[in-house]
């Protein structure tokens, strides 16, 4: 099938249900009506020559337009409705006939609620009877399907809970007695107490020797390098080493920036800071040897490899602790 022939079916079809609908036409009567036009279109179509759009466009115009279509079959809904409406009706205002008519003269009493069209529906007691008029026949009393139940045409089975239908189980465990004598009673809120106050311990031990046992490991051979360098330059004064060491510090990614600019300025300058008090309560007299006039450089040579050695070991010793640090 071509796409633009499919596309002028489909159009011509969608055109002839918003006309029956639009002409309020029962929903059995336009499904019918469009499956039959669609059933006669592909018939139609099954010639060679017949699937182009040009044939199509013959096809349709062979059918009628939308509008005859509908008209036609609404023409024809209009005459079996009048057909079947064709019935005896009694006004509010006339009195009931005195006796009523009995066997196949009796005329069908008023409809249950439904939703679909006349022509759908049953008429009559013949087979397409409609359920709500039928009645209990052998087999369809209260007692067929049990007490309280009525099998009702249309309908079959049911839920049914069969621990509700069930009569209650009598209880026949032991019972558990709940009084408590004297000494028990004592017992057990000793016990309680007892796990009141020993649990917030033992938690924070169990706490404290799993983060001691998870922090025992040398997590970071890149600081522990680093540290090995600064003890080096520091036990044999090598310049070069301790600046090697500290460099490497400072541009750690392990280390973040804050823990780097301690290893490498913090630290020392507390050292440094150290080596200046030292100097100075020995100038002023207040500890150590006094400094005499004029050898305060002296001092400052004696006092300058101490400070660097210091604040190399201080800096090392901060890298293997933070090596050590959990993850």
């Amino acid at each position: 099938m071509g796409i633009e022939s499919d596309q002028l079916v489909f159009d011509y079809l969608s055109r002839v249900g918003d006309v029956a609908h639009q002409r309020q036409l029962p929903s059995g009567e336009r499904m019918r009506l469009v499956s039959s036009l669609r059933s006669e279109i592909d018939r139609r179509r099954g010639t060679p020559e017949g699937d182009s759009p040009a044939a199509i466009k013959r096809l349709l115009g062979q059918l009628g337009t939308p509008e005859a279509v509908v008209g036609t079959a609404s023409g024809k809904s209009a005459q079996a409705g009048w057909a079947s409406a064709d019935l005896p009706r009694q006004t509010a205002y006339e009195p009931p006939s005195p006796s009523a008519p009995s066997g196949s003269s009796a005329p069908p009493g008023p409809s249950g609620p439904h939703l679909a069209g006349m022509d759908e529906r049953g008429s009559g007691a013949g087979p397409g009877t409609d359920w709500w008029r039928m009645q209990p026949g052998p087999g369809m009393g209260a007692g067929a399907m049990g007490p309280g139940q009525m099998r009702v045409g249309g309908f079959v089975g049911g839920v049914e809970i069969p621990e509700i239908l069930r009569p209650p189980r009598a209880d026949t465990g032991a019972t558990v007695p709940m009084e408590k004598t004297p000494a028990a009673g004592a017992a057990a809120e000793a016990a309680v107490d007892e796990v009141v106050v020993e649990e917030p311990a033992r938690r924070w031990w169990r706490r404290r020797g799993a983060v001691a046992g998870a922090g025992r490991g040398l997590t970071n051979p890149f600081l522990l390098v680093t540290a090995a360098l600064l003890i080096v330059g520091a036990v044999l004064g090598n310049i070069w080493a301790l600046l090697a060491g500290w460099v490497l510090a400072y541009f750690s990614r392990t280390l973040t920036r804050n823990e780097a600019k301690v290893a490498v300025f913090w630290l020392p300058g507390v050292s440094v800071a150290a080596g200046v008090v030292w100097l100075w309560g020995r100038f002023n007299d207040r500890w150590g040897k006094p400094i005499p006039d004029g050898a305060m450089g002296q001092a400052l040579s004696d006092t300058w490899p101490v400070v660097v050695r210091v604040a190399a070991v201080a800096s090392a010793l901060f890298l293997v602790w933070r090596s050590r640090r959990v993850r």
